[in-house]
């Protein structure tokens, strides 16, 4: 098993959980986060780091957010390993929470 990036970290892309992270699985796009499920050992470490509430265990994905496990798996293939925390972007308050944010994912 392994942790999911879903769609609520879309345009917030909080990195709370990087730091924990003792593997490095997380990968940084322009406007979202993913997990490399190669890597992910399944600490659980990030789940309760993530303020937008945005990483589910794979087998907890809430309804409608099963295709993050191969957005998830293919990013984490081509977007760099981010391991430092970093500001959320700039309006990520007003968008943490709204529904219907997958189109405005930047690959």
């Amino acid at each position: 098993m392994t942790f999911v990036v879903t769609e609520n970290c879309i345009k917030c892309k909080y990195t709370d959980c990087v730091d924990v992270c003792p593997v490095d699985c997380f990968h940084e796009g322009p406007n979202f986060l993913v997990i490399d499920p190669d890597e992910c050992i399944d600490c659980t470490l990030c789940e309760p780091e993530c303020p937008a509430e945005a990483i589910f265990a794979e087998d907890e994905l809430p309804e409608g957010q099963e295709k993050f496990i191969e957005i998830n798996a293919e990013l984490s293939q081509t977007w760099p390993v981010i391991t430092d925390v970093k500001e959320p972007l700039e309006d990520a308050k007003e968008w943490d929470g709204k529904t219907g944010k997958l189109d405005l994912l930047e690959k």
